[in-house]
């Protein structure tokens, strides 16, 4: 009895070393790039565990690094299966939709977020992308001037405002946008080519 149960901890924790070193393989490939390779290296942890939601997150963030957004969105889908309230795999499942220019998916998930957190960051700013590129740029706007008020140094919001307005044809304020943000980011490339610099 006493070597089953010691035989029992020795292959959990030489599992557990491989799922370590899985991971560790995995993540020193991403860094250099190589999402196949990163992605291979998970495998047999998602072989033995299939519906594991750290697992699931993972792979649909590499699958999503190595341009292939069924499989990322497959994957976040199941981590979300495993973890229905998970902010990070809807997060994760916008961006593949804001990728295969499915804007409406994007807008309808940033919403529920956005339901259950009315300043989380990235899904407004998701939000506002999804809205931009759907052509809706009242909604945009609206969502850039949420979120201006508790950040309003922020330079990607501002960036976004000042873009949006542009687009409205209101120029003078874009402008007054731009100036602002080339005080808070004097290389700001965006300001600098809007404001011909």
């Amino acid at each position: 009895m006493k070597r089953i149960i010691f035989s029992l901890i020795l292959t959990g924790a030489l599992f557990g070393l491989n799922i370590k070193n899985a991971y560790l393989q995995s993540f020193n490939f991403e860094k250099m790039g190589n999402y196949k390779e990163a992605i291979k290296a998970l495998i047999p942890v998602y072989k033995k565990y299939t519906n594991g939601y750290i697992i699931n997150l993972r792979l649909g963030y590499l699958f999503y690094l190595d341009k292939k957004y069924i499989n990322s969105i497959k994957h976040y889908k199941m981590a979300l299966v495993v973890a229905p309230n998970s902010v990070e795999a809807r997060l994760g499942l916008i961006k593949n939709y804001l990728a295969i220019k499915k804007y409406n998916n994007a807008i309808a998930i940033a919403q529920t977020i956005i339901k259950k957190d009315f300043y989380n960051y990235y899904g407004n700013y998701y939000l506002l992308l999804a809205l931009k590129y759907n052509n809706e740029l009242d909604e945009a706007i609206k969502v850039a001037k949420k979120m201006l008020a508790l950040y309003p140094a922020n330079i990607l919001y501002l960036q976004e405002l000042a873009e949006l307005l542009y687009k409205k044809g209101k120029k003078k304020e874009s402008k007054k946008i731009f100036q602002t943000i080339l005080i808070l980011d004097p290389n700001n490339i965006v300001a600098r080519e809007y404001l011909n610099y």
